[in-house]
């Protein structure tokens, strides 16, 4: 017996909110048909913005700061081109891939120890290869805790630092992990009287201040981080409320709205004309409460779900059934609202607000990584193995004194398509996170308004999506119209288009690279192309801005055989979007 598409989503948004016991975590990004030889590298997701095949000729597995030395030693030797994988690779973008296909993989995946808690000083030592999950855990048994992070407990330390990962405040030191760092090693390479590599300990406020500016956010380009140092704060409760309302005051209260809560967020359904405000302020220890996040996004998964859920996501786009992706967000929208997102008072049921629970509790989840293998009955719902969700990812922080006029921007979108953002109200709408200036020279330039959009991707890249110009519409808005600056580990192509320009820093950055990497060893062509060292960044070809590899400027960068062609912006005239023409 065949469901109707809102009994799926029903059935779909039933069994994600349950937590499952188990979970194949994600597989290794890395895979080598000999041995450690002859390697492809992907992301978590399968598929980079081009859907390139990255190859490398080998890959190392360093389990310490001695092991890594020797490691950088011998390509630097080999003049050799190097990058850094993590165990999740959670980058959308190249930023893993060598250059060429004789490369040299470096998985930070085994260096994962914590090395020292100093509970006096409230300091954390740790290999870059530690998990979010693992600091937040181990500084908790301690009383400590690190006050804002992601809310993904499967990034590593040092790929949030090389890819600037933050939460949302724009309290104290700001919501970055970067700017609670206040000592680094990081291996370069050498030179032959050095033994081609050389260990640099950097220090916050140190001689090398510059270089610690540089190195908080890399990218990747200065070789490999070995050990962090992080500043945490004793460990305390914070207390969450959720609050729906409409949408009518969105671009006012979002400028005021992150100043009068110290871990507010924002997440908006623009074609609801809903808004869900996080009121979350740090509380009393005193007062009673074991809450847990749990966030429904970030557990196991039925795969026979995420099939049927991909399924029906297809087959409303082959259709063009509008009607049916709305339904099914407000069903979706409207369930995770009740069930408060995955937050529970006591780790087991929603009884009301507010949640009252500690630190580590409720910063950040992950279940989907953390069970043993189950054959992949159950999986992260991105999870290529099991056909499940496919997606773009568009975030960019715009400054708080250009978000409200952006916000107003998407309203007169929507005022002019009402149904055209229902698709995203299947990935929980767009997530908006505050964040603070920073000293990190590819850090955020001042206090800013981060906008986090998930959106339906083709498997086909020739295949527009519904909406197709809309989206694209937004994207180029953002960065190019309010010179909104890329989250380095996500985006598409476009996003980077121009973007070193955007910081004031860029040019000191590139001096901190050239004096660590003077062979551009840890340097590729994909790193080159977004520092505005190297051009080809826009791929010009058929189809090309479907998948925002381009902004299209002829028809054929569109979809012109489906009725798609490249016109002008609805609201942002000056972008070029691919739009269906009746």
């Amino acid at each position: 017996m065949f469901l109707s598409r809102p009994a799926l989503t029903l059935k779909w948004v039933i069994l994600i909110i349950t937590t499952m016991a188990n979970c194949s975590p994600p597989e290794e990004p890395v895979r080598c048909s000999t041995n450690l030889t002859n390697c492809t590298i992907t992301n978590s997701y399968g598929a980079f913005p081009d859907r390139s095949i990255c190859l490398a000729a080998e890959v190392a597995y360093p389990s310490s700061e001695e092991d890594l030395v020797s490691v950088v030693a011998n390509g630097t030797q080999a003049n050799r081109k190097m990058r850094v994988a993590t165990r999740y690779s959670h980058s959308i973008p190249k930023l893993v891939c060598p250059e060429g296909n004789d490369g040299l993989i470096i998985s930070t995946e085994n260096l994962n120890r914590i090395i020292e808690i100093d509970k006096g000083s409230r300091l954390i030592t740790v290999d870059s290869g530690v998990t979010l999950r693992q600091l937040i855990n181990e500084a908790a048994k301690s009383g400590l805790a690190l006050p804002y992070t992601p809310y993904w407990w499967g990034l590593t330390i040092g790929g949030m630092l090389g890819t600037g990962a933050h939460g949302s405040t724009l309290w104290g030191k700001g919501s970055a992990i970067h700017d609670y760092v206040v000592r680094m090693r990081i291996v370069t390479p050498g030179r032959p009287e050095e033994g081609y590599a050389k260990v640099q300990t950097l220090e916050e406020n140190g001689e090398s201040n510059g270089d610690m500016n540089a190195a908080k956010v890399s990218l990747g380009v200065l070789g490999v981080i070995s050990q962090v140092t992080l500043r945490l704060q004793p460990l305390f409760k914070r207390s969450i409320t959720l609050v729906t309302q409409n949408d009518t005051d969105l671009s006012d209260q979002a400028a005021t709205f992150g100043r009068q809560h110290e871990f507010a967020d924002i997440t908006w359904f623009p074609s609801q004309k809903r808004v869900v405000y996080r009121i979350d302020d740090r509380v009393s220890s005193n007062l009673s409460g074991n809450g847990l996040s749990d966030h429904p996004g970030f557990r196991a998964v039925p795969s026979l779900v995420l099939r049927i859920l991909r399924f029906t996501e297809e087959d409303q786009e082959a259709r063009g059934d509008v009607a049916g992706k709305c339904s099914g967000g407000r069903l979706t929208t409207n369930t995770l609202i009740k069930a408060a997102n995955g937050l529970t008072n006591d780790g087991i049921i929603f009884k009301g607000y507010p949640v009252v629970g500690y630190q580590n509790r409720l910063q950040a989840s992950g279940g989907c990584i953390k069970g043993p293998q189950d054959a992949q009955l159950t999986a992260c719902s991105w999870d290529p193995r099991v056909k499940g969700l496919f997606f773009h990812q568009t975030t960019f922080s715009i400054v708080l004194s250009k978000a409200k006029d952006f916000i107003q921007d998407v309203q007169k979108l929507v005022s002019i398509a009402p149904r055209s953002l229902c698709g995203i109200d299947l990935y929980n709408g767009i997530l908006m996170r505050y964040v603070t200036g920073s000293n990190a020279y590819l850090g955020k330039q001042e206090d800013s308004l981060d906008f986090d959009i998930t959106y339906y991707r083709s498997k086909d890249p020739k295949n527009p999506r519904l909406f197709e110009d809309v989206l694209e519409e937004i994207e180029q808005m953002a960065v190019f119209k309010y010179g909104g600056l890329p989250h380095w580990g996500k985006n598409r192509n476009v996003a980077f288009q121009g973007v070193i320009k955007k910081y004031v820093k860029g040019r000191e950055f590139l001096k901190v690279k050239q004096k660590f990497d003077s062979l551009g060893l840890f340097s590729s062509e994909w790193t080159d192309q977004i520092l505005g060292l190297k051009g080809g960044l826009s791929l010009v070809k058929d189809g090309c801005a479907l998948e925002g590899l381009c902004v299209c400027s002829l028809d054929i960068h569109c979809a012109p055989q489906k009725g798609y062609l490249c016109r002008p912006g609805k609201v942002f005239e000056d972008a070029r979007v691919c739009t269906l023409i009746s």
